[in-house]
């Protein structure tokens, strides 16, 4: 079994010159991103339920004296998402095997059932793990997780306590409370955040409903194009698709704050102040020695973009590799 110590604390981020402003990091930070090649190799994994995930695998992870990272993306993100492009880039340099695991119906293609995938969903990432551990019996796992993609991997850490498979893990903006993010992502400015995704949300679920003549819910396509919130959305599709009662009882079961005390491997948790999604009351108070927490002044979503403004700097992509090779594995007799 690999095993890894506590790490030390990250350099401080400290944003470029004249992007101080939350919604210049968040947005910024998609348009400002190098536009850098990225040859994976894509392996489709089967599911029990006959379901199935896009996997994108560096070309050398085969390479077992290489950690293998497994980065989760966020909200209908994907192998093009700048963030999962940037870190994928700065994994591979840092001397890490990197692989993606796509939520399902993330891909590109509609998934095969018509349940879909949401925040506490840590089920196909566990059976994931299991696989990786069975290909590479000694190899250190780690995972980055991004917004949603973070809190499923806070939520696994928890679930999982001792028998955690992973060495090691980061967690990016993750809405660790979902009530009250969901509440502040309907608020202001954020707004325009919350209608870029609730449109790409729909757009997957009127998909479903054309292909899908089983579909288990009493929903019309006009039905699905009225919704104007996150919650909303979760209330009326998210919780009944994946056996909850409603959007209330998917937040109070699937917010990674409940499941920071089991923690028992090293977890990094990295948040801005002023991420315009997630509500300061995801952000925790209290954590377990396992857990660091890395908390900014500044950085937006998903953002923290550092240097200067006609060269940023990605700190992300620099702390984040950092940070796992900071990690001392140690090799336990089983």
């Amino acid at each position: 079994m690999q095993v890894a110590s506590q790490s030390a604390p990250l350099p401080a981020f400290k944003p470029a010159s004249g992007l101080g402003n939350a919604h210049l990091q968040t947005i910024l930070a998609k348009y400002l991103a190098p536009r850098r090649p990225l040859h994976t190799r894509v392996e489709m994994l089967q599911l029990p339920d006959k379901d199935e995930l896009q996997l994108n695998w560096s070309l050398d992870a085969e390479d077992c004296s290489k950690p293998l990272v497994v980065l989760l993306h966020g909200l209908e993100g994907n192998i093009h998402s700048h963030y999962v492009r940037g870190m994928f880039h700065s994994l591979r340099q840092q001397g890490f095997g990197v692989v993606l695991m796509h939520f399902r119906g993330c891909h590109g293609v509609a998934n095969k059932l018509p349940r879909a995938y949401h925040s506490g969903d840590t089920a196909d990432f566990a059976l994931f793990l299991q696989l990786c551990r069975s290909r590479y019996p000694t190899r250190p796992l780690l995972a980055v997780g991004f917004s949603l993609g973070g809190n499923v991997l806070v939520k696994y850490c928890g679930e999982t306590g001792a028998a955690n498979l992973l060495s090691g893990a980061v967690a990016v903006c993750a809405p660790l409370a979902l009530a009250p993010s969901s509440d502040r992502i309907n608020q202001g400015f954020s707004k325009i955040y919350q209608r870029y995704l609730l449109g790409r949300l729909k757009g997957t679920m009127q998909r479903k409903l054309a292909v899908h003549a089983d579909f288990p819910l009493a929903l019309t396509s006009k039905d699905i194009r009225t919704i104007r919130s996150i919650r909303q959305f979760d209330d009326l599709l998210t919780a009944p698709l994946h056996g909850f009662r409603n959007a209330e009882h998917y937040y109070q079961n699937c917010s990674g704050l409940n499941f920071l005390p089991q923690v028992q491997k090293p977890l990094l948790l990295i948040h801005a102040k002023d991420d315009p999604f997630l509500a300061p009351a995801a952000i925790p108070l209290q954590l377990p020695p396992t857990v660091q927490l890395q908390l900014c002044q500044h950085g937006g979503h998903v953002g923290f973009l550092s240097g200067k403004l006609w060269r940023p700097q990605y700190w992300l992509d620099q702390v984040v590799p950092q940070w796992l090779n900071s990690l001392s594995y140690t090799q336990e007799t089983l």
